[in-house]
């Protein structure tokens, strides 16, 4: 049985924009969106720190999760951020 886990996250991006993702590992993913390789998103805005995950056992779930936070507006991210 695989024990795999995926995750959402958030990042807070240099000009206070919110980056929403999924991954396996959010500190490797983490490094990708540094290093300019993460997403075309995070290139031109570059993230600062992450400020959110969640972990979920299907990447389904995550999948179903990040495209439900996407479609939030900002003030409701920053609500689930604590932000």
């Amino acid at each position: 049985m695989d024990n795999k886990k995926f995750y959402v996250y958030i990042l807070l991006t240099e000009n206070n924009t919110l980056y929403c993702g999924y991954t396996d590992d959010v500190n490797r993913r983490f490094e990708l969106h540094k290093s300019g390789k993460g997403a075309k998103y995070t290139r031109a805005n570059k993230p600062l720190k992450i400020v959110y995950t969640h972990e979920f056992s299907t990447k389904s779930e995550a999948q179903k999760e990040e495209f439900r936070i996407k479609h939030l507006p900002k003030s409701k991210k920053l609500e689930l951020c604590n932000i």
